[in-house]
This record gives structure tokens, C-alpha cells and sequence, in this order.
């Protein structure tokens, strides 16, 4: 029994053998050699291990046949699925790496961030992924960018960033919304508003102006005065009423380094940072006076100022330079209502975009028209606010590359999760840059083609179900916001005060004055000539100067005021200004009249640019003989025989070229018999040939 049921088994081991024997396989013949040691072996052992043994090798054997793998015992070299898993994972490593270019990046604190999120450190020359720099962005840099690439700054954030610009803006929309806008102290411009400032400081004597350059940072050239009879008239400065009341804590002035970022301008997406920087004065506050009005260290609060002074404090809890979450700790305990508080501050801040929303919004219109995978631009602000002593928020200026070094383990803490949170929230893995540069060049080589129409169209259907990027990238920062909190946008509170006059941009500066005055007298001067010119009318018959056509003009005075009068009143009935030059001359005028019929032959001139202009009759031929030349002179040299031979021997001449281009070389019979097609292009060239 043993031995039939052996040979049995032995029977339907090798029936799948000869069905595969045609493709041997090396897995087949490392299971024949298994099943033949394992023969030999399972002769001498008791029929219930035989049995088993048998029935475990038969359930091997059939899961390779059906084609299953089993990579817990590699069996055979042929093994693509474990050899190809490797390699695809690889491959996504490699286009998930991300390059960022810190060429005019000067804080290590970046550097370490961004490596520890796999970024690699490449040069300008590259195609790099994000640009961080510390300077403005020109507009020659932006309009370079690809549609892959992203910057750490907006085109047209200087609009706030600059202290002279800020204090335009503000001061328009305090004229147009002064409620909305009384967060920001009065500020002038010099040396345009320098009559304004000094009337005001004649009417307050009692007042304190900080002075501060118009483009400067890190407290240099601010300085505090009484009096502002030793500014000069022509110095570019600006002048601002000194805040004499400020929030005091432990008798010390102090300021509020809050952290805005802005994802993108349009639509517009600003978050701001739970975590910031409160920076100390080390000396203790008074109130301004003659005396103490040269102390930098009780009056202004910049670190880079106060850490020269032998009173500054090194302490997170207690020093100079302390969180933001240690301020909230301290106003907690003193009774101060902190949600009402950050609530008026972050009011402060998206109203101080808002500012700038027109010229954020066109400049980057204007510089990113191609970008549709990302935003192009992002960037980290650092708001300056200062608190009066009733606790309402004033805003001292705007930083568009706010300091990220790192001296301390407070700016540490600070300002690397800052950056960790930023980079997060940007979803630097949400544009392949393969992916990019690939549709570019396709789109590239469709529109050389001309079949970009269609490609257009089918990517259009395949796009429909899928959402947009912006809509991804909303969703990711709703989910990723780390520390941070959205500000905007927030419900419809801020709606009117996108309604900004379209003619207030540039309302308030001494240009814009200017202009104003310039354009009012050269109307007031229009209405005198003209109602100078009607009276002549009136007074004159037009027919005079038509009797006497000959006459010569008289001495130079008379002729100089008749042809003004003349010129004048001819303006007017429509006649050109030449007959006034020929009266000046003092050569004989022809008369007018028949001037007048000849000028009403030809059509007059279309000012406006939606109509043609009229056709000439004298152009028009000048132009047409100007064609025949060209076309005279094209056929002459055989240009168009050469291109139609190339072409249609490369293969890339279409029918319909060849129905409106045929009568150039008869070429569908060259082409047909290439014995003769060197006598026939040669004898198509004599014919065409100038004589």
C-alpha cells in the first residue's frame, strides 16, 4: 500500500512538469530536485510524517504553479517583485527631495531648519524650489521665477515695510476710515509735510517727536527731540508724535516682536505666531523731558541698542528679552483681559495689510502671471506694537526680514519652531518639480506644433474631478497650523475696508499736491484762452482776413499779437496752426478758405483707440507697391522653392501647403521621380531668376 500510494503521488508530481516542461523554469527545477531529496529521505520514516510531509509539498508546488510568491525563503534568482520594490522606493525619495538656495541667507538658524527637513543647499544657478533671502525681492528676480519655485517675499511688500511708505498708507486710510485706523501715532513725511509738522509743534509745544530715517533699522539715527528748529528743510526723515504713555512693566518700557506670516496675497491669508519676543528698555521709564531725552536706553526698546548697556538682564523669566507667553503670565496676573487684547492686536495687523492689498495684489499679478501649482511667494513679518498705558496697541513699524539669529536659548526656542511651523505649513512636497518642467515643455513643443488646443481640452476634462491646488493648500494649512493662528480671513468684518477709492493710492504726498495744483491752473488758463477766443469771434467777421491774401505782415510786434488772436479763434473753427508759421515768417499766406475745403477732404484723426484709423488713399499705395517689392524680391532669390523642397523632404509639409504652394516646382512629380528632380528644380530656379 505504501508503495502505490507513493507512486501515485510520484504520478501527479510530474503531470505539471511536462505541461511546463516547454518554458523551463528555475523555480520548476529547484522544486523537481526538493521533491527528489525529499524522496530519498521520507523511504525509511512511518507513514504519518510520509503522509504529511507529502501533503505540505503538494501545497507548496501548487502556490508556485498558481503563481504566488512566497519571499520568506528566496527559492531562485527569478524574482522581480522583491528585486523591483527597492528600486521604485528610490525613486520617490528622489523627486521628494527639496532644494532651497540661502545664497543671500545669513542666519544659520535657516540652514538648520531647513536641512533637518531634508532640504538641499543649492546655488542660484540651479532649479531650485524655494529662494530665502534677506533683501526685497526686484521685480527682474520675480519675473525669472518658474511656476515650481517659491520666495520668502511678496513684490510690493516694501509698501509697509518702509517706514515713509507705511506711513503714507496709514495716514490715507485714516482719512478714509479714521475710526477703523487710530492705531497708528501721527506721522509726517519730510520734507514734504515739513510745514504741517512745524505748525503743529508751534500749537503743542508740550509735545515729544521721535525722529526716525526714512529706510533705516535696528535703531540707528532715531533720536527724540522737544524742538524741530534744527531739522533741516531738505532732510528725508520722519517726524512722529512720541507715545509719552506707555504699558509699564516693573517700571520698564517695552515692545511686542509679533510673528505674521503671509501665505499668499490673492487670496489673501495671513497667520500669526502664539509665540514672539518682548523686548525691554534697561534703564526705567520717566517721562520725557529735556534731560533725558538723549537716553536710547530708556526711550527705545530695540535689542540691537540695548544690549550694550552694562543694566541688560540675560533671563527668560526676568531679563530684557522674554516670551510672549511670559507677558501673557504677567498681564493674567494682573487682571488684563488677554483675549481682548491679542484680539485688538491681531485687528492691528490685518488692518495694516489691508493697506497694501491693492499694490500686493497687482504687483504679484503683475510678476507671477504663470504661476497655477503654488503660491509663488510667502513671507514671515515682524510687527513691532507697542501698548499706551490703557492697553491699546499702536504700531511702531513693519520688518519684511526679521532678525533670525540666535544668541540666546530663548531666541533658540523662539525663532526655530517659528521656522519649523512655517515650513510645515508651506507643504514644501505639494509641487513635483519633475512634473512641472515636464508640462512646460510639453506645452512648448504643442504650441510649436500648434496642437496645444486640444491637449487643453483633454487636460481640462481629466483636471474636473480633482481639486485645485489653492484648494489643497488651504485644507493643509486648516491642518497643519503648529503655533500658529489664523487671522484672516474671519468672517466680513473687514469687507469695507477693501473699498478703497480708486483714485486714494497716491492721494496725500507732495507729488500728488503738486499735480493737483498744475492741472487746476492749466484748467483756469484753458477757459481764459477760451473765453478769450469767443469774444474775437464776436467782435470780428470771419471774412476779414480772406479780402487781403497778399498782404504782407507789418512790423513784428502787431504780427506777434494778431497771429495769437488769429491762431486762437482758428483753433477753434478747426484750422491748423500752419497759417500762424507762415503770418510769423512774414512770408505771403495764401487764403484760408480754400485751406479750409483741402483739409476737409482728408478724413479727420480718430483719438479713439476701439475705431480704425481711415485709410489714405496715398499710404495705401505707397504700402501696396512696398509689398510687390517684397513679394517681387522673394520670388527673385527662390526662397520660398528652397523652403518647400526641405520641408517637403523632411516630411513636415501638410496638404494643405501643398494645394496653396504647388505652383512653386511642380514638386509631387519630383518627388514621385528623383532622377529628374535635380533638372527640374534647377530649371524652376532660371525661370524664377531676375532677368
Amino acid at each position: 500500500m505504501e508503495l502505490e500510494l507513493e507512486d501515485g503521488l510520484l504520478r501527479d508530481e510530474d503531470q505539471p512538469s511536462e505541461h511546463t516542461s516547454k518554458n523551463p523554469s528555475p523555480v520548476l527545477k529547484r522544486k523537481n530536485d526538493i521533491s527528489r531529496e525529499e524522496k530519498g529521505e521520507m523511504m525509511g520514516k512511518d507513514e504519518r510524517d510520509f503522509d504529511e510531509s507529502i501533503v505540505s509539498l503538494m501545497r507548496n508546488y501548487n502556490s508556485k504553479l498558481s503563481g504566488e510568491d512566497d519571499t520568506s525563503q528566496p527559492t531562485s534568482r527569478a524574482a522581480p517583485i522583491v528585486a523591483s520594490e527597492p528600486s521604485r522606493k528610490k525613486k520617490k525619495r528622489k523627486r521628494s527631495q527639496i532644494s532651497i538656495c540661502l545664497t543671500n541667507c545669513r542666519y544659520e538658524s535657516i540652514r538648520r531648519v531647513s536641512s533637518a527637513f531634508g532640504m538641499r543647499e543649492v546655488s542660484e544657478e540651479d532649479a531650485w524650489n524655494f529662494y530665502w533671502t534677506d533683501m526685497s525681492v526686484s521685480v527682474e528676480r520675480a519675473k525669472e521665477m518658474k511656476r515650481f519655485q517659491r520666495i520668502n517675499h511678496f513684490p510690493g511688500m516694501l509698501e509697509i515695510c518702509r517706514k515713509d511708505l507705511l506711513a503714507r498708507n496709514l495716514n490715507r486710510m485714516q482719512k478714509i476710515y479714521p475710526k477703523e485706523y487710530n492705531f497708528f501715532p501721527k506721522t509726517w513725511c519730510l520734507p514734504a509735510d515739513f510745514g504741517e509738522v512745524l505748525t503743529y509743534s508751534k500749537s503743542r509745544k508740550n509735545k515729544t517727536f521721535i525722529i526716525k530715517p526714512e529706510c533705516g533699522s535696528q535703531g540707528r539715527g532715531i533720536y527724540l527731540t522737544k524742538s524741530l528748529k534744527d531739522i533741516k528743510p531738505t532732510d528725508k526723515l520722519i517726524c512722529q508724535v512720541y507715545l509719552a504713555k506707555p504699558y509699564l512693566v516693573d517700571g520698564y518700557k517695552f515692545d511686542i516682536r509679533v510673528y505674521t506670516l503671509i501665505t499668499s496675497c490673492d487670496p489673501l491669508r495671513i497667520f500669526v505666531y502664539n509665540e514672539g519676543l518682548v523686548r525691554f528698555a534697561t534703564s526705567r521709564y520717566a517721562d520725557p523731558n529735556v534731560n533725558n531725552t538723549t537716553n536710547v536706553f530708556m526711550h527705545l526698546t530695540n535689542y540691537a541698542l540695548n544690549k550694550h548697556s552694562r543694566t541688560y538682564v540675560y533671563d527668560s523669566e526676568a531679563g530684557s528679552k522674554r516670551k510672549i507667553s511670559t507677558l501673557n503670565k504677567i498681564l493674567l496676573s494682573q487682571g488684563v483681559d488677554l483675549d481682548a487684547l491679542w484680539h485688538s492686536i491681531d485687528q492691528v495687523i490685518v488692518k495694516t495689510v489691508i493697506s497694501a492689498w491693492p499694490i500686493l495684489k497687482h504687483s504679484y499679478h503683475a510678476c507671477f502671471p504663470s504661476h497655477d501649482m503654488v503660491h509663488a511667494c510667502f513671507e514671515i513679518l515682524g510687527f513691532d506694537i507697542l501698548l499706551d498705558h490703557k492697553l491699546h496697541p499702536y504700531i511702531l513699524e513693519v520688518n519684511h526680514s526679521p532678525s533670525f539669529h540666535t544668541d540666546t536659548q530663548l531666541d533658540r526656542e523662539v525663532k526655530e519652531g517659528l521656522l519649523t511651523d512655517t515650513f510645515t505649513m508651506l507643504n514644501i512636497w505639494q509641487c513635483d518639480k519633475r512634473r512641472v518642467l515636464e508640462e512646460d515643455r510639453r506645452r512648448i513643443r504643442d504650441r510649436l506644433l500648434q496642437t496645444n488646443k486640444f491637449s487643453e481640452v483633454v487636460s481640462g476634462e481629466e483636471k474636473e474631478p480633482e481639486k485645485t491646488p489653492w484648494q489643497t493648500q488651504i485644507q493643509w494649512e486648516e491642518t497643519h497650523l503648529g503655533n500658529y493662528r489664523r487671522v484672516y480671513p474671519v468672517g466680513e468684518q473687514y469687507a469695507c475696508l477693501f473699498q478703497q477709492p480708486s483714485g486714494s493710492l497716491y492721494t496725500g504726498t507732495a507729488s500728488s499736491r503738486a499735480r493737483g495744483d498744475c492741472t487746476r491752473m492749466q484748467r483756469e488758463e484753458f477757459q481764459q484762452t477760451k473765453a478769450r477766443a469767443e469774444a474775437l469771434l464776436k467782435t470780428k467777421p470771419p471774412q476779414k482776413p480772406v479780402k487781403d491774401p497778399e498782404k504782407k505782415a507789418p512790423d513784428e510786434a502787431s504780427v506777434a499779437s494778431t497771429s495769437e488772436k488769429t491762431a486762437k479763434s482758428k483753433k477753434i473753427e478747426g484750422v491748423p496752426k500752419k497759417i500762424e508759421n507762415r503770418k510769423l515768417t512774414g512770408k505771403p499766406s495764401p487764403s484760408i478758405l480754400p485751406t479750409v475745403e483741402e483739409k476737409e477732404v482728408k478724413p479727420p484723426y480718430v483719438l479713439c483707440s476701439f475705431e480704425p484709423d481711415p485709410i489714405v488713399e496715398k499710404e495705401e499705395r505707397e504700402r501696396v507697391n512696398q509689398l510687390a517689392q517684397r513679394d517681387f524680391l522673394i520670388r527673385s532669390y527662390g526662397m520660398l522653392e528652397q523652403i518647400y523642397l526641405v520641408m517637403k523632404k523632411m516630411g513636415t509639409l501638410r496638404p494643405e501647403d501643398e494645394r496653396k504652394y504647388g505652383v512653386y516646382g511642380r514638386l509631387s512629380i519630383v518627388s514621385n521621380s528623383p532622377k529628374i528632380s535635380n533638372t527640374n528644380v534647377i530649371s524652376e530656379k532660371n525661370v524664377c531668376a531676375p532677368s
